[in-house]
């Protein structure tokens, strides 16, 4: 009878441990999140299932063309690629992207959309807050699908206190499974 006992406790122990470690990982390191709507096509699906690594900013800084998760509301998280960084001045004119004047080109657009325009003419200035450049902690960012994506044309710059983690890997559906442009 006390061996059974204690093999209870053991397995109560183990369970518990493996509940505490578990937290830890999903509090502070990787987290899963939903793609919910069409906001990022042709890059990330609705209903793409994908991790969020939540440790990678807290050793280094979002770069252009990562895909970030933040918080726009309480209640909402959004999904959109990083394209404007702090200290640059971002235009889209005929469809190009000019950092401080200089044309980028966003492959990840080009080479899987057939819409055009993929995005309509505006500049740092003309998004709230009427910036010149991208301040020091903030980033611009935006869906893929420019037409249909809620992003910084409408939200504004997004601080960096307000972003969750970095997302390149999808791991459902099986056939979507894949790890984004690094």
């Amino acid at each position: 009878m006390n061996k059974q006992k204690n093999g209870w406790l053991d397995w109560i122990k183990a369970l518990l441990i493996a509940l505490g470690l578990a937290f830890i990982v999903r509090t502070f390191f990787f987290t899963p999140i939903i793609v919910d709507g069409p906001s990022m096509l042709p890059t990330l699906h609705d209903r793409d299932q994908m991790i969020v690594n939540k440790f990678s900013y807290r050793i280094s800084e979002p770069k252009r063309f990562d895909i970030v998760v933040f918080h726009a509301s309480e209640q909402k998280d959004f999904i959109k690629r990083v394209i404007g960084l702090p200290g640059e001045h971002i235009a889209f004119k005929d469809d190009v992207l000019y950092v401080n004047g200089k044309e980028i080109d966003e492959d990840f657009l080009h080479s899987n959309s057939v819409l055009q325009p993929f995005t309509e003419d505006f500049t740092l200035e003309e998004l709230p807050g009427n910036f010149e450049t991208v301040p020091d902690d903030y980033y611009l960012v935006l869906g893929d699908n420019r037409e249909n994506s809620v992003d910084s044309r409408s939200l504004g710059l997004i601080p960096k206190e307000q972003i969750v983690g970095k997302t390149s890997i999808i791991y459902w559906p099986m056939n979507r499974m894949k790890v984004l442009g690094e």
